[in-house]
This record gives C-alpha cells, structure tokens and sequence, in this order.
C-alpha cells in the first residue's frame, strides 16, 4: 500500500468514554477510517504509523442521524469505525505519531 493511501484510510481517533475504558481493561482503541478502507489496510496503517503490532481488528459501520431542523429533516453521513486491539505490553499514543 502506498503512502498516500496509508494516511487517507485513518480520519482521527475516536475518543468517548467506552472508548476510554476499552482502552483500560482490553488494551484497545477506536478510530474514523475511511468508508472503503479494509480491514487489511486499517491493520497496515496502524502498524507503519504507530510502529505496533495488532492482534485484532474490527469494523462497524455507524448509520448517520436523522436531525430534524427548521427546514425540514436533514441526515449526517454515515461513517465507518475500527476497533483495534493492540499486543499485550504496547500501547497507543496518538501525540507521538511519527
């Protein structure tokens, strides 16, 4: 996989409180990746960019809300999330990205 493509398939963190204690007790993290990313490409970006090795990866793709608004209703996109489960005795840390 290409640089360029390694960079496109992770958006952010994802960061809430069930992520917060995943990340406690199973040692694992979320992310936004792209809707088209793989699940090899998720596991290929994480370790390159993170320099770790992953035992697990999951994917969920998460439906946009119906909001209602003053013209009518309105969607959000829908979007996709990873769940990764890191090796025991490593740890993520998403300032020190290289």
């Amino acid at each position: 996989m290409n640089q360029e493509r390694i960079f496109t398939v992770l958006r952010e963190p994802h960061i809430s409180e069930k992520v917060s204690v995943l990340g406690d007790v199973a040692n694992q993290y979320a992310f936004k990746v792209s809707v088209d990313a793989t699940k090899a490409e998720i596991r290929e970006a994480i370790e390159t960019i993170f320099k770790v090795s992953l035992k697990n990866v999951s994917t969920v793709n998460v439906k946009g809300k119906v909001k209602r608004t003053a013209r009518g209703l309105s969607r959000k996109k829908n979007w996709k999330k990873a769940y990764v489960t890191v090796a025991q005795g490593q740890e993520l840390d998403y300032m020190v990205a290289e």
